[in-house]
């Protein structure tokens, strides 16, 4: 496995993957529960990564000397989460 770590998209995959095999309702409930923290696992990096990415928009509209912190309009795409 790479040190490095997955981007936001692959992050957003493995979760799509992860829900998609919990919907299906074959696993056990062991494997359910698995599933499960894994799924919190991965909605805390894509989280986290929001953010950083939140930041860094912020930061640069400092740097432009626009101080207007303004919530983006984040929109998800059709089928994503």
């Amino acid at each position: 496995m790479s040190s490095e770590q997955p981007n936001f998209e692959q992050l957003m995959q493995q979760l799509e993957t992860l829900v998609a095999s919990m919907e299906a309702g074959e696993l056990s409930l062991e494997a359910s529960l698995q599933a499960y923290e894994e799924g919190v696992r991965l909605t805390r990096l894509c989280q986290q990564q929001l953010a950083q990415a939140e930041q860094r928009v912020f930061s640069l509209q400092e740097q432009n000397g626009q101080m207007n912190f303004e919530p983006l309009n984040f929109k998800p795409q059709a089928g994503t989460l």
